[in-house]
């Protein structure tokens, strides 16, 4: 039962992702984008709780990679497709391509690396590029947009076209992105810290759609602090 636990979170956050494509068919956009999100949260979990269990196993993480490249790549790029982008057939389509095709690239490197000591980025404490559950959000963003303010400039093809070929880029590029383990908030502000993310909780259930605006601004806000702290770090290495 150690082994099914984290395993059958993985199998239910495949569902989940599988399960957003049959609500995009429905036009059921935020039940759609609901399902891709529940899944990333299933993702961040069980990893962890197969850890905790001692559970690890070379089947689980081929099953976690397969589930993401559905959940994080097919899922939204079809999600995406039949919300927007269907208002440019071919060229909405290679669009939509890319990001499924980047996010199974990125996967597939990270289970090739998986085994290498020498990977700068995860020493230091970072991650290679942003995660293919992050890229999935954030390929949302317009549609997220669209949800709050109803304004048709956000679900215009060529400017969704042109936003999620650049997180699919995102996504398999060699930027240094922040970690959890590369986020360490000083003692002084971590009461402060635990107030903001009760007073985020309570914000995705009054304004959902604002409030994952707010937090993929947020991320975005944060890539080039990830570049600079790594390129800190690399420098501190370089003089020792």
């Amino acid at each position: 039962m150690r082994a099914v636990a984290p395993n059958a979170i993985t199998a239910a956050a495949l569902c989940f992702g599988l399960t957003g494509i049959r609500f995009a068919t429905d036009g059921l956009w935020g039940m759609a984008v609901l399902a891709v999100i529940l899944a990333g949260l299933l993702d961040g979990i069980d990893g962890r709780i197969a850890r905790l269990l001692k559970a690890q196993s070379r089947f689980g993480a081929e099953l976690d990679s397969l589930a993401d490249s559905l959940s994080f790549g097919v899922a939204p790029a079809l999600i995406i497709f039949m919300w927007s982008l269907q208002g440019l057939p071919r060229l909405g389509w290679f669009a939509a391509l890319a990001l499924a095709l980047c996010c199974m690239l990125r996967l597939a490197r990270f289970n090739a690396q998986i085994d290498e000591d020498d990977q700068p980025h995860k020493s230091a404490g970072f991650l290679t590029g942003v995660p293919a559950p992050v890229g999935a959000g954030l390929a949302f963003l317009p549609l997220y947009l669209w949800m709050a303010s109803g304004e048709a400039i956000f679900r215009n093809p060529v400017l969704v076209a042109i936003w999620i070929v650049l997180m699919a880029f995102l996504m398999i590029s060699n930027l240094a992105t922040l970690s959890w383990t590369s986020i360490k908030p000083d003692r002084s502000i971590r009461i402060e810290l635990i107030a903001l993310l009760g007073i985020l909780g309570a914000a995705l259930m009054l304004e959902p759609w604002l409030s994952l605006v707010a937090i993929c601004v947020v991320y975005l806000a944060l890539l080039p602090l990830g570049w600079w702290r790594y390129r800190k770090v690399r420098r501190a290495r370089a003089a020792a």
